[in-house]
């Protein structure tokens, strides 16, 4: 696929200046998803269920809601905001994108060493004699395994989502020129605008569509994993990720947020997230619009922290450096934390009971810090050199050019 490139607005418009935040502020975001996984990870490992439901380990409702916040949908809403950026910027102001094969390199060498890497290794070590359970292994190696009902959480449980992600690269490669394409015919800026967000708003609408059918006309039990963990049911949380690009794109330096209407609106999104894992039940209308809704306030999160005319204490707590350093290994920890929990409850490292969840949580997030530093440095950092053997269009570098072609 070739660069598409806009030509220039046909009208005279204010072209977006919109000022780039600091990564610090995403690699906070990334840090607290990272733990908060982790914690609710060891939080479902000391759960107790039977006929009459979920007991947790802490007999504090307001804390369990919080250990039991699944923050998957910000992960979801964070990488679709970052990469249909630079799509949302062509559409609405015009300029060029990356090519598809550069931008799939790019992500393949982001994620893949370190995916299959801990794939093989765990599957190995839970296969030791062959042929072992080759359907499994064929099935997270091609990223399928979101659509087997029986091992969607089998060698690395919480690498379904990364199905979702990888499946997402492409529908964003595949949407995200035509979207170009199509603005390029519209002379105003608010008509591309309306456009694009109308692309985001209908594919956020789908999956609710599908979990409205799925659950009250079809009567599809939610622990069918493949009707409620699939791209049909879990894609809105790229969707609002890909309307927060919009909506920062179309709006540039305009109505940017004052400090107290900025915490304002990032106390009402934490709120809103706290008061939905209070009230989400097997039954309930939040459990079962749970994740569509959340993204949703994970959009009105990341605009309240990134829109903003002066940064806040809540953007300096992002910023802190111990936050930072978490969020730079997020990817490794959130690979190598189940695998390491489950290794140290089998060889009788954690204690046992729900008593024991505090002292296990502490235990579990050093161990998979400590792994998920080594991995960082021994296998992310590597790999992520390897973006040099292409240039910006895709094309492999030329090292070295003939002395009459420098």
């Amino acid at each position: 696929m070739t660069t598409v490139t806009a030509p220039p607005a046909p009208a005279p418009t204010r072209r977006s200046t919109t000022r780039r935040r600091p990564a610090g502020d995403i690699d906070g975001f990334r840090g607290i998803a990272a733990l908060s996984t982790v914690a609710f990870h060891v939080w479902q490992q000391y759960s107790a269920y039977d006929a009459g439901g979920t007991h947790p380990p802490v007999d504090n409702p307001l804390l369990n809601a919080v250990l039991s916040l699944e923050v998957i949908d910000l992960f979801f809403v964070l990488s679709a905001f970052l990469l249909t950026l630079s799509y949302a910027r062509a559409a609405i102001d015009g300029g060029s994108t990356r090519p598809a094969r550069a931008f799939l390199f790019r992500r393949a060498i982001r994620i893949l060493p370190l995916y299959v890497l801990a794939v093989l290794v765990v599957w190995a070590t839970r296969n030791p004699t062959l042929p072992g359970n080759w359907q499994d292994l064929f099935e997270h190696l091609t990223f399928t395994h979101v659509f087997d009902q029986e091992r969607i959480f089998y060698t690395l449980g919480p690498t379904w989502s990364l199905s979702l992600e990888v499946f997402f690269y492409f529908v964003l490669v595949g949407l995200g020129p035509l979207a170009v394409r199509a603005c390029r015919r519209l002379r105003r800026r608010g008509s591309r605008v309306a456009l694009c967000v109308t692309g985001c708003l209908a594919l956020f609408a789908g999956p609710m569509a599908w979990i409205t059918v799925a659950h009250y006309a079809l009567d599809i039990p939610h622990t069918d994993w493949v009707a409620y963990f699939g791209p049909q049911a879990r894609f809105g949380g790229f969707a609002a990720g890909m309307m927060l690009a919009v909506t920062l794109a179309a709006l540039g330096d305009r109505a940017r947020l004052t400090p107290r209407a900025a915490l304002s609106l990032t106390a009402l999104a934490l709120a809103g997230l706290l008061g939905l894992s209070l009230q989400s039940d097997a039954e309930g209308f939040t459990f079962t619009y749970y994740h569509p809704i959340a993204s949703a306030l994970w959009l009105l999160l990341l605009f309240s922290t990134l829109h903003i005319r002066q940064r806040t204490f809540w953007n300096r707590f992002l910023t802190a450096r111990w936050l930072t350093t978490v969020g730079l290994i997020s990817y490794s920890l959130f690979i190598w934390h189940e695998p390491v929990m489950l290794v140290l409850h089998n060889v009788g490292l954690l204690p046992l009971g729900a008593a024991g969840f505090p002292w296990a949580l502490l235990i579990v997030l050093a161990a998979a810090l400590l792994v998920a530093t080594a991995s960082y440095w021994l296998v992310e950092y590597p790999a992520s050199l390897l973006g040099r053997l292409k240039d910006a269009q895709g094309r492999p570098r030329d090292f070295y050019p003939e002395p009459g072609l420098r």
